[in-house]
């Protein structure tokens, strides 16, 4: 019996990055009860975007107002799109999801390097 190595490969990268997303989804557990932890991440992005940035104008006008919402969708996000993907149910729609979870990940992490090179470049002076 052969083994089908590409499918086999899928198989372990769609588990691999369901259980990443459920542990990322655990870690943030705590914001379904508690919005502040996230509405402080926020406002520490506010203070260190430059005036007028796309940045700036994003968070004053989506993401703050809607923090108690974003505090509960992003972790029950990350939740139900890992325990899709390890158990193979509707595995297009969660992948999909979950590479749009992944872009504003990425897009917030890139932000959060920028802040701390600032941060670094502040500290030499």
């Amino acid at each position: 019996m052969a083994i089908d190595r590409p499918r086999l490969a899928l198989t372990v990268l769609r588990i691999c990055i369901g259980v990443f997303f459920i542990f990322e989804g655990i870690g943030k557990i705590r914001w379904l009860t508690d919005s502040s932890i996230l509405a402080a991440q926020f406002a520490d992005w506010s203070q260190t975007a430059p005036s007028g940035s796309l940045m700036q104008m994003y968070l004053q006008r989506v993401a703050v107002p809607g923090v108690a919402i974003f505090a509960r969708l992003v972790p029950l996000g990350e939740l139900s799109c890992g325990m899709a993907l390890v158990a193979a149910f509707w595995t297009p729609l969660a992948a999909f999801l979950a590479f749009a979870i992944m872009v504003f990940l990425f897009a917030g992490s890139l932000f959060y390097m920028d802040k701390v090179r600032r941060r670094r470049e502040d500290q030499q002076k």
